[in-house]
């Protein structure tokens, strides 16, 4: 699982320049302990979070309010938790990179 995760984190550092150093924020920020680009882990894929929110307005806001204050509810009974070691900056920069994720 380790190597298609990483294999996911390179073919998309290829994609483009930014892919990568949004992998490497997430990496560093722990999101990837519980998120994978394509598979669900503990919590739901990126690419599962890309689609469901696409062309929502305001989408973007309330996800950095998630990832930055948690959530519960949205993809089950496991709730994400508040993630203060993540800036507010550095949350929209992720959340840009999530919905961008196909």
């Amino acid at each position: 699982m380790k190597r298609s995760l990483m294999l996911c984190v390179v073919l998309s550092a290829f994609a483009s320049p930014g892919a990568f150093a949004q992998a490497d924020l997430a990496k560093a920020k722990n999101c990837m302990a519980c998120h994978t680009v394509a598979t669900k882990l503990v919590g739901p894929a990126y690419k599962d979070i890309a689609q469901k929110y696409a062309g929502q307005k305001g989408a973007e806001d309330k996800l950095v309010q998630k990832v930055l204050k948690g959530g519960a509810g949205t993809w089950g009974p496991i709730p994400m938790p508040a993630n203060p070691q993540v800036s507010e900056a550095e949350a929209r920069s992720l959340v840009k990179w999530v919905l961008a994720t196909k």
